[in-house]
């Protein structure tokens, strides 16, 4: 298949999604059976962003105007896929495809159906695409891998696929910057990087970076509108947990009902809990963040300047927002 082919063939998905498929709801009732982090409305939130950003025409074409994607060889890549937050690997599964290559992948356990749905519709739309999709329990004759994992789990994959060209992905988190100036609006949209798909992706915010003295009292009665989501009986039961253990162990925290915000130099918080640290001036945000930009995915700040995103667009990314900063398509369209 050429170029235009793959995109008309991802733009056909894109507009099966939107224009709705109760097969497709199907699939994702039974993922929430068996994965009850994954509900209904946080994977259909994510299918329709796919179907929108990454499935779009336009958007396409503007991505891959810059690669020289034809002609090439087709080479077979193995993609291990996370499975934090709802299809999180599909755009590795996307480049893949329109680099023109073929995807051995391995779902992961926390998700393993709509992916697989969605491959399915792909060849039913165009039977010569098969080669191209490949559901596997081990990946074997590869040329190439893009493996995403925790932090153990990347050190073996460093190890393991050191032989073959390869993107291995590793924990990272994101961070918001507070600086006292923040409206109502502004503080809903940060709930939006905290708190969807219950803080459990990378581009979710995990700490707060405050200017020091500041007043936490705001910030907390806003992120009380988004209460609902201690409905949940898995994140309710990290938040009753966390809320045992600070009491257990004399940590002073702060509590809003929905979650526990305490001071800590760490920059991963547990589920249903927000680390945040003090400081003085810009000059010594910019030291600290320096020190640990390797583990940073996403900066969203109130204004959006410099390398920061505006609140609520931390789990909005576009095609050519890379994972780790690491241009898949081009890694792609080199081996």
């Amino acid at each position: 298949m050429n170029l235009k082919k793959r995109i008309d063939l991802m733009v056909r998905l894109g507009e099966h999604i939107l224009a709705g498929d109760e097969l497709l709801e199907a699939w994702m009732s039974r993922t929430f059976h068996t994965n009850r982090w994954f509900t209904l409305e946080n994977q259909k939130e994510s299918i329709q962003a796919i179907a929108n950003r990454f499935l779009n025409r336009t958007n396409l074409e503007r991505w891959t105007s810059e690669y020289g994607l034809e002609p090439n060889q087709p080479k077979s890549v193995g993609l291990i896929l996370a499975g934090n937050i709802p299809m999180v690997g599909f755009h590795d599964v996307l480049s893949t495809f329109i680099a023109g290559h073929q995807a051995q992948v391995k779902l992961s356990d926390k998700d393993p159906f709509v992916m697989k749905y969605l491959f399915d519709l792909l060849i039913k739309f165009d039977p010569s695409a098969e080669p191209y999709f490949r559901v596997v329990d081990k990946l074997k004759d590869f040329k190439a891998v893009i493996a995403t994992g925790s932090n153990n789990t990347a050190r073996y994959f460093n190890a393991y696929f050191k032989h073959v060209p390869n993107i291995i992905r590793a924990n990272r988190t994101s961070i918001a910057i507070i600086d006292g100036q923040e409206t109502e609006e502004d503080v809903q949209a940060l709930g939006q990087d905290i708190f969807r798909y219950y803080g459990l992706g990378c581009r979710n915010v995990s700490k707060l970076y405050v200017p020091e003295s500041y007043d936490f009292q705001f910030l907390l009665e806003e992120l009380h509108s988004f209460k609902s989501i201690v409905l949940n009986d898995k994140y309710k039961n990290n938040f009753d947990y966390n809320y045992a253990l600070f009491e257990i162990n004399r940590t002073p925290y702060i509590n809003n009902g929905c979650l526990l915000l305490i001071e800590d130099s760490s920059l991963h918080s547990r589920i249903a809990s927000l680390h945040f640290e003090f400081y003085k001036d810009e000059k010594e945000l910019e030291h600290k963040l320096d020190a640990v930009k390797g583990e940073l995915q996403c900066r969203v700040s109130r204004t959006g300047e410099g390398s920061n995103i505006p609140f609520g667009k931390a789990q909005e990314p576009e095609l050519w927002d890379y994972a780790d900063g690491v241009d898949t398509l081009s890694f792609l369209s080199s081996i």
